[in-house]
């Protein structure tokens, strides 16, 4: 396909994508991992490539591809004592709970409105709190109030999940955030260009 028949709306919704790519990697680089870092825009990127993609494996393929790459980046360059081959430690319990952000996507944002976005933002951070954590306790992770592994138990996976439960402020803050910016700026952008929906 050339550039001159490049479907309008899907280059822009591309370039939306590659860009909550690179803020994640901005913002993932931070090696002091301060709350800043854990401000990113994955579930609203999920979210967004579910409700704004016509084509459902677009939905999927191209949010799961930039969350890849910027995982490989931050790995290999930013936070290579977290990784774990080319990846991290679980990375594929992130993977899971990214395929079922973009479903959130595709049922609850039928129609863009405040509520929609609202409802799915809370959504992903609770699918992405249920299965991060519950990976992070799988790939015998460390507790960070002992220094030791999780039990693996149902003590250890209840205590991972509590250590967590402050993080997840920094997933439903920025899937809000950002989705009312990814959101809002499309529809913006769409009336603008008068893109075809």
């Amino acid at each position: 396909m050339s550039l001159k028949n490049l479907n309008p709306r899907f280059a822009v919704l591309l370039l939306f994508i590659l860009a909550a790519g690179i803020i994640r990697v901005v913002l993932g680089a931070d090696t002091n991992m301060s709350p800043i870092a854990m401000f990113t825009p994955v579930g609203a990127m999920a979210l967004f490539g579910g409700a704004s993609f016509s084509q459902k494996w677009k939905s999927y393929a191209f949010p799961l591809l930039t969350l890849f790459i910027s995982d490989i980046i931050l790995m290999q360059f930013f936070h290579p004592e977290y990784a774990a081959g080319i990846l991290y430690k679980g990375w594929m319990w992130n993977y899971v709970s990214f395929v079922f952000m973009v479903l959130a996507g595709q049922l609850m944002i039928k129609k863009i409105s405040v509520s929609n976005v609202v409802l799915a933002s809370v959504a992903a951070a609770l699918i992405h709190f249920a299965f991060s954590n519950f990976g992070v306790w799988m790939s015998g992770s460390t507790d960070i109030t002992t220094g030791l592994p999780f039990t693996r138990d149902f003590a250890g996976l209840a205590k991972c999940y509590i250590l967590a439960i402050p993080f997840m402020q920094y997933a439903l803050i920025g899937n809000l955030i950002y989705g009312a910016i990814f959101f809002g700026s499309f529809q913006l952008v769409q009336r603008r260009l008068r893109l075809a929906q």
